[in-house]
């Protein structure tokens, strides 16, 4: 496949992502200021998308409701793509929890030095006063630390990603331009 064929990261995220007027225009994020509505959480480029990615991915990792939330401050107070924090928060989803959360769990255990418990998980009210009463330190100490591993990750390769693809959409204007001479 040519290299021309594939989008630019920008590209194929402005696909994908929301534009601010669209929700302006519904007003379905009035409640929140016009301050959401500023162009650099909604701008594409290197740093706002790697930032976003960053954010997105440890929040996945937080095992708590509104993660979305979460993600959506975090991006707003640190001025990277609120979209994109957002939806990568999904990542973390009723099919991924286990993959994801037991390890973290077990990984917290190893760096605490304590035991694995026996449990089941129930997505109760009571599962989650009686059990995750019980786990939550390992749980979130191998989250937090899995989440910091992963965010950080993603954040270079995200970069190193959108760098090789600049690399390359210059190398081959540089060709186009000396093939016309």
């Amino acid at each position: 496949m040519p290299f021309k064929s594939i989008p630019m990261p920008k590209k194929l995220l402005k696909k994908f992502l929301p534009q601010p007027h669209e929700f302006k225009k519904h007003g379905k994020l009035d409640f929140l200021g016009d301050r959401i509505y500023a162009q650099n959480l909604w701008h594409l480029n290197r740093h706002s998308v790697a930032g976003a990615c960053w954010i997105g991915v440890f929040c996945s990792f937080i095992p708590a409701p509104f993660q979305m939330i979460i993600a959506a401050f975090m991006a707003l107070i640190v001025k990277k793509n609120m979209p994109l924090s957002v939806g990568l928060v999904w990542i973390s989803n009723p099919v991924t929890w286990i993959p994801i959360f037991y390890p973290t769990y077990r990984l917290g255990t190893w760096i605490l030095g304590i035991p694995e418990k026996e449990f089941s998980i129930e997505l109760t009210v009571d599962w989650a006063m009686t059990q995750l009463g019980e786990i939550w330190q390992p749980l979130y100490l191998g989250s937090l630390i899995a989440g910091l591993f992963f965010a950080t990750l993603s954040f270079f390769v995200i970069k190193l990603i959108w760098r090789w693809h600049i690399i390359h959409h210059w190398q081959n204007r540089r060709k186009k331009r000396a093939q016309k001479q």
